[in-house]
């Protein structure tokens, strides 16, 4: 029988157990950093945060009871976040000792790692400023100055942006419910950030500045080896559709979360709604217009773009408007074309790696699209997901000079149709391209956006729980990562499924969801994460979303979900 003694007093020590095994033991009230940081050796990656009993938890918070701990590193995509946060915090603190006059703007991510940054109120940094900016940073990070957090009353850090001319901050801010606001301080210089820092500028070793189209580029580790930066990879295609659509919020005043919730609260939403619809239905008809006027040169569109990034809807208004040119393209679907199970690829943990490019019949489908594109008849395969075997289809034949449209992950790489000539084929890319930030610090992820559209859309059509589809998201990430980012300047022309006013929408359908994830879970940090960026947004009812938009795939109601062009009889 256990002894009680009712005058016993807590021990001045206290004990952390490690995922591995390790027991640690120091100091009632030493951080966890004081624990972990000389243990650093023992990690995959340089150390950034920590989960303690299934909560994420900065490494400045003090530890005062036993618990379980799971470092987060650099190599965990919440280290990765928190990592990229501290450095744009870093970023601001340098340029606004320099350029004191100016205003920095974070606007969007790039290829290879970085963020890609605009100055206002002055010409562009020159070279020699540009370097002097970031010399900077980095004597900030040999200093190794403390990031200190604390909580003040909303209206004191109202008052503190208004003083220093932050008019998007305080905009931002008027819609707040919450009557405090986290800031964060480097050398007396603060502001916000929608989520967790380092505890000092002596952990941001690794970033560079580089001069890019009028602004520059903040450059950060990405990929495998996360203590060094990669050759940049120049995307053209892709930072001209982020400059487009960057334009159009400014010219019809939405320059961020702030100006958009103003539009909700006053009532005027239907405006920018119809506007933002009418601007996707202008780039599908021009889209149209350009396989159109090279009809005779093209025998195949291909699409391709990462999850719910709204590839079917567009798929499908793409087809509207190629019957408007006499155009009636046949989908044929590469799904179908899935090899045996036994046959799937597997991942580096031993599971089928349904992404992987192999996982598809690809010279039986060359072999079919020939075929077909040379007026014979064909025995399509169908493929039984339940089985996870290739079976016959229906046999096809397509009209004299009939168009084939592929949608799939695998659309623009070179691989996926080998020996089809190149010219032959008109390539789309597809993605939510989200411009409109929080601020002019806080920018919105283009992978949140569609990790919160598939959160909505797999609970409607899929019955997955939040959970679930939170749980899969890292095997979907590493999927686009290797077969579909890579290849994306290899479209002829990329469309942008982003609007402006889908997260006010998608708020009061996913919050639910999220909120009803078990505490202590993994996915229950990353639903935390997701809450907190959607606590910005006034909400909107779905009833405003067009039943021909985007967004219906995700929310339900499309005019187009049962909408198919006629099929060639066998």
């Amino acid at each position: 029988m256990a002894e009680i003694l009712l005058d016993a007093k807590p021990t001045s020590q206290v004990q952390l157990f490690l995922p591995d095994g390790r027991v640690l033991r120091g100091p009632r009230g030493a951080t966890l950093e004081d624990f972990l940081r000389p243990f650093q050796h023992l990690f995959p990656a340089p150390l950034m945060a920590a989960v303690v009993n299934g909560a994420l938890q900065e490494l400045t918070v003090p530890v005062e009871l036993e618990a379980q701990v799971r470092p987060v590193t650099l190599a965990d995509p919440d280290g990765r976040r928190i990592y990229r946060r501290s450095l744009v915090f870093l970023l601001e603190v340098a340029f606004d000792r320099l350029f004191p006059q100016a205003s920095l703007w974070v606007e969007h991510s790039v290829a290879s790692g970085g963020y890609f940054c605009e100055v206002q109120g002055r010409a562009p940094l020159t070279a020699d400023e540009l370097a002097q900016l970031e010399a900077h940073m980095r004597d900030l990070v040999r200093q190794n100055v403390s990031i200190r957090r604390e909580e003040v009353p909303l209206q004191e850090a109202v008052a503190y942006f208004r003083a220093r001319g932050m008019h998007d901050k305080v905009q931002l801010l008027r819609y707040r419910t919450k009557p405090y606001l986290t800031l964060y301080t480097i050398n007396g210089y603060r502001d916000y950030h929608y989520g967790y820092m380092v505890p000092s500028t002596g952990y941001l070793r690794w970033f560079a500045l580089e001069p890019a189209d009028g602004g520059f580029i903040l450059r950060f580790p990405e990929g495998k080896d996360l203590t060094r930066l990669v050759s940049r990879n120049v995307a053209p295609q892709l930072m001209e559709t982020f400059r487009q659509y960057g334009q159009w919020l400014k010219r019809l005043g939405l320059a961020h979360v702030g100006t958009l919730n103003q539009v909700i609260e006053e009532g005027r939403i239907q405006e920018v709604v119809l506007v933002a619809e009418a601007l996707h239905e202008q780039q599908i008809a021009a889209i149209a217009r350009s396989i159109a006027e090279h009809r005779k040169d093209i025998d195949v569109i291909l699409i391709a773009g990462p999850s719910a990034a709204g590839k079917t809807t567009f798929s499908k208004r793409l087809m509207v408007q190629l019957l408007t040119h006499g155009i009636s393209p046949f989908s044929l679907e590469v799904d179908n074309y899935f090899v045996d199970r036994e046959k799937t690829p597997r991942d580096e943990e031993g599971n089928f790696d349904f992404e992987h490019i192999d996982a598809v019949q690809r010279h039986r489908l060359v072999h079919d699209l020939e075929r077909l594109l040379r007026g014979e008849r064909v025995r399509l395969p169908r493929y039984d997901f339940v089985t996870g075997r290739s079976m016959e289809g229906p046999e096809v034949q397509l009209r004299p000079g009939q168009m084939v449209i592929i949608e799939g992950i695998h659309g623009l790489n070179p691989d996926l149709l080998p020996g089809f000539p190149r010219g032959r084929a008109f390539r789309i890319y597809v993605s939510a391209f989200t411009q409109l930030n929080l601020d002019r610090h806080n920018r919105v992820s283009t992978t949140d956006t569609r990790l919160l559209r598939r959160i909505v859309r797999d609970a409607r059509e899929r019955g997955y729980t939040a959970q679930e589809t939170i749980r899969r998201w890292q095997s979907v990430r590493r999927g686009e990562e290797r077969w579909i980012f890579p290849y994306q300047e290899e479209a002829d022309t990329m469309f942008n499924s982003a609007l402006v006013y889908e997260l006010s929408v998608l708020k009061p359908l996913v919050e639910p969801l999220l909120l009803q994830i078990p505490p202590g879970t993994p996915e229950r940090i990353e639903s935390k994460r997701l809450l907190a960026l959607l606590e910005w947004f006034r909400p909107l009812s779905h009833e405003v979303v067009p039943d021909d938009s985007i967004l219906r795939e995700f929310v339900g109601g499309s005019i187009l979900k049962g909408f198919s062009l006629w099929q060639p009889p066998a």
